[in-house]
This record gives C-alpha cells, structure tokens and sequence, in this order.
C-alpha cells in the first residue's frame, strides 16, 4: 500500500507549532526530523549511551504528515496551507517550504528479519532465529532458537556475545563451589527477549529468573523460552528446574528483590548499559550466594574504569574484563 507525505521544511524552532497544527487540521502520523540533541533527561528515560552524531548547527527541521493515497492531494494541501497562514500571527513563515511526496508502505515490523540469520557465538552454542533453518548443524551444538519479537535481544550484538561465553565459562567454576546446595541459580537482570536465560538454562543452570521494567520483554522471554521447549513458571515464582519471568525494576523496589530471593542466585547476569549497571552494583549483592558472580555488559570501553571503580566500591573483586569491539564485559565476585 502507498501512502501521500506532505513534507514541511522548517525552522526548528516552529516544529512544535507545525505538528500541533497538522493535529489540528486532522492529520495523522505526524514525523519530526531535526538536529536538536536529546536533553539528559530525555536520554536518561530512553536509556542512550551513543547519541547520535547531529550536525547542531543546522537549525532547520521538516515535519511530515501522512495521507491514504487515494485522498485528494490539492485539499490537503490546501488545508495545510491554511494552517501556516494561521500561524503567520505566531513565527515567521516567510522562509517555510512545502512538498507533496509518495511513500510505499513497507512492513518495517518484519523486513528486518531478513538480516537476522544463523549464527555462532563460538564453536558449539548457535543463536538461530525461529523462522529460519539451520544448515551446518553439528552434534555437539546447543541451539538457541530466538523471535525478538518487540524486545531487545537477538543475541547479534557484541554485549550479548560477550554474556553468554562468559556464562559458558563461569557456570561450571560456579556450580563446582557447590552453590545453593549444588544448585545452580542464576538472574538475569533486563532480560529483553530472554535470549541470556535460555542461555544460562541450556548450559547447565538449575533454575533461571529474569525480570524486565517491559512487560512485552517478560512476555516474549516465555514466548522464546517454550520454543526452546524449557518448562516455565508463568506465577512469577521461582522453581526449580524451570524459567521464571517477572516485569519489575529490581534497582527501586526492595519487596520485588525480596520476593526474588536474597543470598541465593550463584550468577547474576545484566546486559544493559552502564548508567544502570552500577546503580544495580548498589543492590544485587544482597540477592547473591556467597562467592557468586556478577557477569555485566552494554559496557562502553570508555566507560570500563568507572564501572569497575563502582562495583569496588560496592564490595566487588574484578575477575576479568573481556573486550568485543567497542564493548565490554566485567566479571566480578
């Protein structure tokens, strides 16, 4: 399906008084562009650690509305022209340009599962996306079928890389310390689409609980779960043997860290970013076991030392910092 794009270039200044406008008149759909950087705040609630790169001395912005293609472009045009005459009393308009345009109508929720292919994290653990198949299967692989769906976590990037070969290699030196009377429990903290948990479950873990501040997270971590045919528990409630999800911030609420269970996961897992990772550092190690790991990543080695001096500082020995590109991972006891 096609749609019509009324297209107007303007101060960025005015954006706010264009899109109010073109609600006004009955559009739908309105799109801003500009060069404007987010305010901390703003980035703070969106959870950035790379802003975009924007050329802030560009001051102009377009805001664009959508039309069905069968609707008569002169009266909505029209009907826009109107609306910039109104405002004339309120900003300039001298230098405002409007163009009409045609845009296809394109699946943007699942074009992108195109890209998203089969794939190792080293020689035997595979990430495979639901809807393809795998062709260079091996007898020693642990497959982990993933549908992010709309959550974060197709295991593709270098953070979520760096997670899981680090859950490969300490679940057995966890597990060897006979943690939880031999059980193995692990959290995973922000589990997106729950592709770490599968993770930790496949390699060897007793019993896994993720929890994230998205519902739709929780509800596609179960999802990917029963396809990766793991038993669950959809109460909320630790079990043994099974995944268990729950939507909650366990950095500001102390009874959901107490209905989760204190001194008794053997690893804790977090890939997120480093602005929550070291308020989490604050918190977590009551609901850890003795000698048990915090394995955390969506770490920018630019941020490696104020991260570590962080969880240091919150009783924390480092056990090792492991690097992917631009990322890294801190391990720490």
């Amino acid at each position: 399906m096609k749609w019509k794009k009324i297209i107007i270039k303007t101060k960025a200044e005015n954006e706010a008084l264009v899109s109010d406008m073109l609600v006004e008149k009955g559009f739908e759909g309105i799109e801003i562009l500009d060069n404007k950087q987010l305010s901390p705040e703003d980035a703070a609630k969106m959870f950035i650690d790379i802003p975009p790169e924007l050329d802030e001395s560009d001051e102009t912005a377009t805001v664009s509305c959508y039309f069905d293609v069968d609707e008569d472009s002169e009266e909505k045009l029209v009907l826009v022209r109107e609306g910039i005459d109104e405002l004339s009393y309120f900003m300039d308009v001298s230098d405002i340009e409007i163009s009409l345009s045609e845009t296809e109508d394109k699946d943007w929720m699942n074009n992108w599962k195109e890209f998203f292919k089969p794939f190792r994290i080293d020689d035997t653990i595979v990430i495979k996306p639901t809807w393809e198949e795998l062709s260079d299967s091996k007898p020693d692989d642990m497959v982990i079928e993933i549908d992010p769906g709309s959550a974060f976590g197709t295991g593709a990037h270098e953070t979520t890389k760096l997670c899981i070969l680090a859950l490969k290699k300490y679940m057995g030196i966890c597990g060897e310390a006979g943690l939880n009377n031999g059980k193995l429990r692990v959290l995973d903290v922000g589990c997106g689409s729950g592709i770490l948990s599968i993770a930790a479950k496949i390699l060897g873990a007793d019993g896994v609980f993720g929890t994230d501040i998205d519902e739709n997270a929780v509800v596609v971590s179960y999802e990917n779960a029963e396809v990766n045919k793991l038993e669950t528990v959809k109460s909320g409630e630790y079990e043994s043997g099974k995944l268990s999800f729950l939507t909650g911030n366990l950095i500001d609420d102390e009874g959901l860290r107490n209905r989760i269970g204190l001194h008794s996961f053997g690893i804790v897992v977090a890939n997120i970013l480093a602005d929550i990772i070291m308020p989490l550092s604050d918190v977590v190690r009551d609901m850890m076991a003795d000698n048990a790991l915090f394995i955390s990543s969506g770490i920018l080695a630019t941020r490696e030392k104020e991260v570590s001096e962080r969880l240091v500082a919150n009783g924390f020995e480092i056990v090792e910092v492991l690097h992917l590109g631009d990322w890294v991972s801190i391990v720490a006891k």
